[in-house]
């Protein structure tokens, strides 16, 4: 029997590695279904109950696995769903292909049922990389090209083939005029070292700084040791952008945590007490975080030339990978003798956790949910990942959370979108099948797509060696992180019928659908309830019933801000006693002296 074009498709899949496909069926798409029918679960098609989910789940395998995620979508409505999470891979910098159908060519330009011009909608999204194959041979070039654009420039990519096209018989492209060939599927990769004067200027830099500072995102993954080196020599304490919370271990003493409106406040204070400032693999945007303008020297390394100087006026410029850059820079380096700058950052970073235990541990109505995930960082295993949903849920994973050993973290970085915490946390586990998943999700993000994705969590459970896949549910019936920033950035009063949710038992849809479930509403029972989740022998949702007055504060809060949230209180706010006690007594253990263990 001849070779359909979708029985191609998958077969050229299978050659690029790849073992798993997210996604939701169409007749869009019919050709390419029929064939995984015939491919014998290779690759396999993981069927996410929206087709949005479905490219979040394909960033969150990416994110986690290192490699292509693979997204298909139906014509229309189908392929419009998967933009929010093909964005999110976009600002991110993740590498996807998103094989997308289309009506059938004959009925093009004819205002057809689910017709939409996808190259216009696709153009911004897959800027990178977009494609719609007509012919048959156009498709090992463009199939080849959308997954090395994609690993090479770290990007989603788009594939689109109409549906007549998918049944068609597979026709390879011939040594002919007007033909394109292609190259076997291989691995991709170089190594980029920058000039060996621009090493020797960094270093310079370097050594003549006397408190130095280290902001590392997530291009300095590969290079966790050497950014470790670094700061030893110069004696610089490190703090890290959201993305990059991962690359280090929060054990170390010198690691100030993150940075930013979510950050800690030794990271604040290293940026703003530094002379020079060494960025590694970070396009951390808010330049109000970085020191004053004119404060220190600085230098960034980055494989992507067009990310340098875009956020802090930067002297010396090392174009490279960020592992091989630092191995070539750290034996220019000079250690200093003079520590006390070191010893400063490490006395904040203590002092801080200090802090962070005792804001934890403070009481609420009914839970605070600080403590939720201090409880977490006590008992986590050393080879967990933690996936963070946007929203308040973001700030506690940012603050609050330990990382040590293997762990890995990620959430929508720099899209900030609501929703990928459920699905990336499925992307994690068909990344690492054998591995502890916990994802700490806002209910306004549960019940926007988290509950639904339970349903996909249930069906590919058997699929995973380890069970062990947590949902953790920040229930406070409050669009909570909005809500503060109305108070905080405009001085108005939480308006219920924006920022209220209806309530619902997360626990018993999670029975209902087969999982485990844990209901806590007593802050001694989030210990016992951690330790149950994460030796349960399937998937488990904690249903954690939180206080939405504990303010996320920035330890750094400006005079406008509290001044705002005042006046928000003034004009009305609900629940406007408890808002000011919770926020008077998390505020106050800041100035609580310091324990010297």
């Amino acid at each position: 029997m001849a070779q359909q074009v979708g029985d191609y498709v998958l077969q050229r899949l299978r050659e690029w590695g790849v073992t798993r496909v997210f996604g939701y069926p169409g007749d869009g798409i019919n050709g390419l279904v029929a064939a995984f029918g015939r491919a014998g679960d290779d690759p396999a098609f993981i069927q996410a109950r929206h087709e949005e989910m479905a490219a979040f789940e394909a960033v969150g395998y990416a994110k986690f696995s290192g490699e292509v995620g693979v997204c298909a979508a139906t014509s229309g409505p189908g392929a419009i769903h998967l933009l929010n999470g093909l964005y999110d891979a976009k600002l991110d910098h993740v590498p996807v292909v998103a094989i997308v159908g289309q009506v059938a060519r004959s009925a093009m330009g004819g205002s057809y049922q689910q017709e939409v011009d996808l190259q216009c909608l696709y153009k911004d999204v897959a800027s990178d990389y977009l494609v719609e194959v007509n012919v048959a041979e156009q498709l090992p070039n463009a199939l080849d090209r959308a997954f090395r654009v994609a690993r090479s420039r770290r990007a989603p990519a788009a594939v689109i083939i109409p549906a007549d096209l998918q049944e068609e018989r597979y026709v390879p492209p011939t040594h002919a005029f007007k033909q394109v060939p292609s190259s076997p599927p291989g691995v991709l990769g170089a190594t980029i070292i920058p000039v060996r004067a621009d090493l020797e200027e960094a270093a310079a830099v370097l050594n003549a700084g006397r408190r130095v500072a280290i902001l590392v995102g997530q291009g300095a993954r590969a290079a966790a040791a050497e950014v470790a080196a670094v700061a030893e020599v110069t004696g610089a304490g490190v703090a890290k952008a959201l993305l990059g919370k991962d690359v280090l271990s929060d054990e170390l003493p010198f690691v100030t945590g993150a940075i930013g409106l979510l950050g800690t406040r030794p990271s604040y204070e290293l940026m703003r007490d530094c002379d020079t400032l060494l960025i590694v693999g970070s396009n951390f945007p808010y330049s109000q975080f970085l020191p004053e303008f004119g404060q220190a020297r600085a230098i960034q390394i980055d494989i992507d030339a067009t990310m340098i100087g875009m956020r802090y006026p930067v002297e010396v410029c090392l174009v490279g990978d960020a592992k091989t850059t630092l191995t070539e820079l750290i034996p220019l380096l000079e250690s200093k003798p003079d520590r006390s700058w070191r010893d400063k950052v490490e006395e904040n970073v203590a002092r801080w956790w200090d802090t962070v235990e005792r804001q934890s541990m403070l009481g609420a109505r009914p839970v605070n949910p600080m403590r939720v995930v201090w409880e977490l960082s006590r008992r986590i295993p050393e080879d967990a990942i933690v996936t963070s949903d946007s929203g308040s849920a973001a700030n506690w994973y940012a603050r609050c959370l330990r990382m040590r050993g293997r762990m890995r973290g990620s959430l929508s970085g720099t899209l900030a979108t609501m929703g990928p915490g459920v699905p990336y946390a499925i992307g994690a586990k068909f990344a690492h099948p054998d591995r502890p998943v916990i994802a700490l999700v806002g209910d306004g993000a549960m019940q926007m797509n988290g509950l639904a994705e339970l349903l996909t969590i249930s069906r590919c459970r058997d699929r995973w060696t380890d069970p062990r896949l947590v949902v953790c549910v920040f229930h406070n019936n409050d669009l909570n992180q909005v809500t503060w920033e109305l108070r905080s950035m405009g001085g108005a009063p939480k308006f219920e019928q924006s920022q209220s949710l209806p309530d619902v038992s997360y626990a018993e849809v999670a029975r209902a659908f087969g999982l485990t479930a844990v209901a806590v509403e007593d802050p001694d029972e989030v210990a016992g309830a951690w330790e149950r989740a994460l030796s349960a022998d399937r998937p488990t949702v904690l249903d954690v019933r939180c206080d939405p007055e504990v303010p996320p504060i920035p330890p750094h809060a400006t005079w406008e801000q509290m001044k705002s949230t005042a006046e928000a209180v003034v004009r009305g706010d609900p629940n406007a006693w408890h808002l000011i006690t919770q926020g008077t007594k998390t505020k106050a253990q800041e100035f609580v002296p310091h324990r010297n263990n």
